[in-house]
């Protein structure tokens, strides 16, 4: 199977972005177990996300840290907009542009998986 999660809950909105974010993990992590192509991505105020979750502190950072292989990374504009792109950089994640949206460094395109015939999943 080959599955793309992308997570677009806002880590500000509590416990329901919680398990919305924590229920993607998961799904990646049993994904991965069973020997899936998976790609996790993180898209519009989902893009808040990775630093969040790479504080040790945090519920779910081990769960993440299981799946890190699986991050193929974050959407550039969607990080400019909602002022992660700094936190991107800095938890070391590509910035995705496949989607070339004007105004824009660029978007990460859904599509792309879709249109190869992957199961793609937001959260």
């Amino acid at each position: 199977m080959k599955l793309a999660v992308a997570i677009a809950a806002d880590p500000s909105r509590g416990e329901e972005s919680l398990g919305r974010a924590f229920n993607a993990l998961a799904l990646v992590a049993e994904a991965l177990g069973r020997g899936d192509e998976v790609n996790l991505l993180f898209i519009g105020a989902g893009t808040r996300w990775p630093a969040e979750l790479s504080r040790l502190s945090h519920p779910a950072n081990g769960l993440y840290t299981s799946v890190r292989e699986a991050v193929a990374g974050a959407s550039a504009g969607c990080a400019v907009v909602f002022g992660a792109a700094e936190e991107i950089q800095e938890v070391g994640l590509p910035r995705l542009t496949d989607n070339a949206v004007p105004g824009t460094p660029g978007l990460a395109s859904l599509r792309q998986y879709i249109a190869s015939g992957w199961e793609t999943l937001v959260f």
